[in-house]
């Protein structure tokens, strides 16, 4: 298990140069967005414009926070993805536009290398237990929270992550009822 505190995360521009990501994990540790084979990043989008291009990959994308943000992916109708959507998958090696049609937005941002790794993004609130899928499962706080796996407890605060490897059992539990996490699982093909 590797905590991951939000105050630690690295920051970045964005490989078009339009803004600022917020990197949470990469792997293999120290690649860059060039050769990267999965990254967790979030990014704080405040204006319209085309989506970096990354050959190979698959990204989901979730709005942290705002009021939402429109994608036209590959020319197709916009679809509108807001907090309350569930994140949204499609390959980035396609056009996307975004526009924000009530202001800015953070979203959190899940890739993957296609021949290599495949992942899924999941919204959650409240306890929860389960058992670390795949090769990998990071655990985001939306809101505080703890995390136990075995005699461990890891204590999360708002934004910080939890990577949970090999097939763990691992129980969350919420401060609130209605505390919420994103599970991100990243399994190697």
């Amino acid at each position: 298990m590797t905590l991951l505190r939000a105050s630690d995360y690295k920051r970045m521009p964005w490989k078009n140069g339009g803004g600022e990501t917020v990197e949470i994990a990469i792997f293999p540790p120290g690649s860059s967005v060039e050769d990267f084979d999965w990254r967790i990043s979030m990014a704080a989008v405040a204006n319209d414009g085309p989506f970096s291009i990354f050959p190979g990959i698959d990204r989901t994308l979730s709005i942290l926070q705002g009021n939402g943000m429109a994608l036209a992916i590959a020319a197709g109708d916009p679809l509108l993805l807001t907090m309350e959507s569930s994140p949204l998958p499609f390959p980035a090696d396609v056009p996307v536009n975004a526009t924000l049609p009530d202001g800015p937005i953070t979203d959190l941002n899940v890739m993957t290398r296609r021949a290599t790794f495949r992942h899924v993004v999941e919204r959650h609130s409240g306890p929860f237990s389960g058992e670390a899928a795949g090769n990998i499962t990071l655990v985001l706080a939306l809101e505080p929270l703890t995390v136990s796996t075995g005699d461990s407890k890891n204590r999360l605060e708002k934004l910080d992550g939890l990577l949970i490897e090999g097939g763990l059992s691992f129980v969350i539990e919420a401060d609130q009822s209605e505390s919420a996490f994103f599970l991100i699982t990243l399994e190697h093909i």
